[in-house]
């Protein structure tokens, strides 16, 4: 099961840098100037789980293999784009294809770094992509729910729930506000307002990229950032690109002595990475032995069919139980047969919820 964060933005706030340094290539070319990226780079990015090192000594696993999020580095958005201006009907094509939004804001002044309106604005270049954004859902939905409106006078079930929940989502964004704030009173309408695959139904995470000097507590421009955030219910980071794409290429003792001269005690890569599991409500499960220990993602209230699913589609469909070891009774009682010894190693049905740091291990038969 993977899942991607589309990296967005205005042309030059840092958004190649972000992805080049997250990703730990120099896979996105990074220049100054709009349109540098044009094809979305994309990378996938192992997640950092100290749980996964715990759970390979224990086990004397041969491999650690981490569980991973996909970051997709879109081309820079301009106002018009919901119309196919500059990039426009490409950016917003890759936007669909994303899980979440990684909303990449410039929080620095610099004056050799130009901005496609010259000035610094973290609030105002946010407003222009969900304009943006707000617009092509608009466009879309004015044609859609007058269609499903006149399908469902003739009695057609399936328009009347989509004109039900899109109809909804249509009056939020004539009243200027995203659809994400739609909410479906059913699971039927939820499934529909999922299909519906709409740009600002999407959860967004706002990335502050700052100067080097405000990496540990922000500055002036991301705290308007975070209290945009909390008004929305949404997730904001500090990051500074700068910082990140220096770390690229350091062992482990120089970045944590790195890290520590600056006064940070992460990357941003951690910080980003932890937002994003948070944003689209995903955990982690293990399966663990000598040959390797590894975390697997799924969302949260996923059952045990479906964690298998993760790991193979034959394992969903020949689902028999789970044996299962909570995180904390695996570390303390040393490993499976301990845990299997003291009565903590449980079997489970298909109607059990996984838990974070479940360490698993499936049953089935096709």
């Amino acid at each position: 099961m993977g899942f991607r964060c589309g990296i967005v933005g205005l042309p030059n706030v840092g958004k190649s840098t972000l992805f080049n340094a997250l990703t730990e290539t120099q896979a996105a070319q990074a220049a100054n100037y709009p349109f540098c990226t044009i094809e979305p780079n994309v990378g996938n990015v192992g997640v950092p789980d100290s749980r996964l090192d715990k759970l390979a000594e224990i086990a004397g696993s041969q491999k650690i293999i981490p569980t991973q999020l996909g970051f997709v580095d879109i081309a820079g958005l301009v106002r018009g784009a919901s119309k196919g201006e500059g990039l426009g009907n490409q950016f917003l094509g890759n936007i669909r294809e994303v899980d979440a939004i990684v909303h990449v804001l410039r929080c620095f002044e610099n004056d050799d770094i130009q901005h496609v309106d010259n000035r610094v604005d973290p609030i105002s270049d946010a407003e222009t992509v969900e304009t943006e954004l707000m617009l092509a859902d608009l466009d879309s939905l004015e044609k859609r729910v007058p269609a499903a409106q006149k399908k469902a006078t003739g009695g057609d079930k399936e328009a009347k729930i989509m004109a039900s929940v899109l109809g909804q989502a249509l009056e939020l964004l004539r009243e200027g506000k995203p659809a994400r704030l739609t909410e479906p009173k059913d699971e039927e309408e939820a499934r529909v307002f999922r299909q519906a695959q709409l740009l600002t139904a999407k959860p967004v995470l706002y990335v502050c990229n700052v100067e080097e000097e405000s990496a540990s507590n922000g500055n002036a421009f991301s705290a308007r950032v975070f209290e945009k955030a909390k008004a929305e219910g949404a997730e904001a980071v500090i990051v500074s690109a700068a910082i990140e794409a220096d770390l690229v290429g350091m062992d482990g003792d120089e970045r944590l002595a790195f890290l520590e001269e600056m006064g940070l005690h992460e990357t941003g890569l951690n910080r980003v990475i932890r937002a994003g599991y948070e944003l689209l409500h995903l955990i982690t499960f293990f399966t663990v032995g000598p040959k390797e220990a590894r975390a697997w993602t799924v969302h949260k209230g996923a059952r045990a069919p479906q964690a298998a699913g993760a790991i193979h589609s034959d394992f969903e469909r020949g689902f028999i139980r789970a044996e299962t070891i909570a995180f904390d009774d695996y570390i303390s009682l040393g490993g499976e047969t301990g845990a299997r010894d003291a009565g903590k190693l449980r079997q489970e049905g298909k109607d059990y919820v996984v838990k974070d740091g479940d360490v698993m291990h499936f049953k089935f038969n096709v």
